[in-house]
């Protein structure tokens, strides 16, 4: 009797083939393909970051409170000073100013012209 010898059969081959004829990609493409988009990700945000414009720099450290400085320039036009004016010169952010000037608005320190437009009050 004669013994046939068998053929080896290598499984990972096997898997390999497979995975080549039905196009499914492995873990090794899609940690590549991860690596690619997380470098486009990284390059989009610095594009970003230096196409955006640059906002004025707040004054800083300059020892006097924020409702202060913003009474200062409200006082320095006697004929009112509209709101983007104010944060043009102040550097604060839209919310922080809009609280301080309602804030002003209630002690009294400064009056409503109209619209967007304050004045610091007489007395």
């Amino acid at each position: 009797m004669s013994t046939r010898k068998k053929k080896n059969v290598n499984l990972n081959a096997l898997v390999r083939m497979f995975l080549r004829e039905y196009n499914i990609p492995t873990k090794k493409d899609v940690d590549r393909l991860m690596a690619r988009i997380d470098r486009l990700e990284q390059l989009i945000k610095l594009d970003m970051e230096s196409s955006r414009p640059k906002r004025p720099q707040p004054k800083v450290g300059s020892g006097k409170a924020a409702s202060d400085e913003v009474l200062a320039v409200i006082q320095d036009f006697q004929n009112g000073i509209q709101f983007a004016k104010i944060k043009n010169i102040t550097g604060f952010e839209e919310k922080k100013l809009r609280n301080i000037i309602y804030r002003l608005h209630r002690m009294g320190k400064i009056e409503r012209i109209n619209r967007g437009t304050y004045i610091a009050s007489r007395e």
